[in-house]
């Protein structure tokens, strides 16, 4: 039989990430948002807690959470701040290859660092000329007796100035496409490693995103994580299993949402009466209500799938796709309800309607994920 209740210890994640969020996060989100700054004492206050690098194994110093565990306490960080959220679920982003496919003697060099101090990791996947399109990766990787030569550009890259080590794709052989992407894991003061500035984007502004260059990066070829030519593997492996974790973060972010708009209806008068009391209203929050609950069973049951062992790309591209669609409904739903204060920077609301955004383009576009829902069921059938 199905069991929906958490656990004692899973309750108490819960109520510790939820106390984070409310006395760390949300007294300074708006000001970080506003002046897209970089949380890095809010990320090391995390570190000292434990809620970042969830990931990592109990094997090399981690707090050997399951996937599960990771998601409950993604969604109370993501009510939050989505954009602080981000910049500290990059670790087990970049981490994450590394726990699948490296060596143990990688694992001990390159992860359990992280477990010892605060420090910062990005994953290096997306170009300036190839997002989706990551057969068509331009970065060059040329290998030279027992070292590899690097050459190219990243783009969108979390935490990318801040890092103190990359994960990152690049192909040895273009015309082999999706089978010549080979991973390797790079030091961030490696010489010839450039960062460009901040992206001044629209929401999630106090999440670091930068674009890198490679020009000549000398990586020794004990950085190659796994085999030449399974990068690609290694990559969707890695966000099958992360997945879950951005899909919870859209619920933290609507439930957030959601919240500001049940108190704004109450207190908001017109025609005599709060604006609760008016069907219309009614009709929105209760779908607010009913998409988060959903989205939230979706994120478990993926993230139950994966600790199980089980295949479930096409449960965490579910999971990814309807839980960041319905967060944009949330946050323009929410919005509505506010009316013109919705519209302007004073009120909560707005903010989450842009950090919203972007939950349905990184990790994957919602795009893409209904491609991977589809294969899968055409292959299945």
């Amino acid at each position: 039989m199905v069991d929906f209740r958490l656990n004692e210890a899973q309750q108490a994640l819960q109520d510790t990430a939820r106390r984070f969020a409310q006395k760390e996060m949300l007294p300074v989100a708006a000001e970080l948002d506003k002046s897209a700054t970089f949380p890095r004492l809010v990320i090391e206050r995390a570190f000292s807690l434990g809620l970042i690098n969830l990931s990592i194994p109990a094997a090399y110093g981690g707090a050997g959470f399951s996937l599960l565990e990771q998601a409950i306490i993604t969604e109370e960080i993501a009510a939050g701040c989505v954009g602080i959220g981000t910049s500290m679920m990059a670790n087990d982003l970049a981490l994450m290859p590394i726990i699948l496919f490296g060596t143990e003697t990688q694992k001990e060099r390159y992860v359990l660092p992280f477990t010892e101090r605060c420090l910062l990791a990005s994953f290096c996947l997306t170009e300036p000329g190839h997002g989706s399109d990551a057969a068509g990766m331009q970065l060059k990787a040329e290998k030279r007796d027992n070292i590899y030569i690097l050459n190219g550009q990243k783009c969108w890259i979390t935490n990318g100035a801040a890092a103190d080590q990359y994960t990152v794709f690049a192909t040895l052989d273009r015309q082999k496409g999706v089978k010549g992407i080979t991973a390797f894991i790079v030091d961030a003061k490696t010489p010839g490693i450039t960062a460009g500035k901040h992206e001044d984007k629209m929401g999630q502004r106090a999440s670091e995103t930068v674009a890198l260059t490679f020009e000549d990066v000398v990586v020794p070829a004990d950085r190659l994580l796994g085999k030449e030519g399974e990068g690609f593997k290694v990559a969707m492996q890695t966000l099958d299993r992360m997945r879950p974790l951005v899909a919870m973060s859209a619920v933290g972010l609507a439930r957030s949402a959601m919240t500001h708009a049940i108190q704004y209806a109450k207190e908001r008068r017109q025609f005599g009466q709060p604006i609760a009391h008016f069907q219309a209203i009614q009709f929105m929050l209760a779908d607010m209500a009913c998409d988060i609950e959903a989205a939230r069973l979706l994120c478990y049951e993926s993230a139950w799938m994966l600790d199980q062992g089980l295949a479930a790309s096409m449960h965490s591209s579910f999971a990814k796709k309807f839980a960041t669609d319905m967060a944009m409904r949330a946050t323009t739903d929410a919005v509505q309800i506010f009316g013109g204060n919705g519209y302007v920077k004073d009120y909560p609301v707005e903010k989450l309607m842009r950090d919203a955004k972007l939950l349905q383009i990184y990790e994957g576009t919602n795009q893409i994920q209904r491609i991977v829902i589809a294969r899968e069921l055409l292959k299945n059938h």
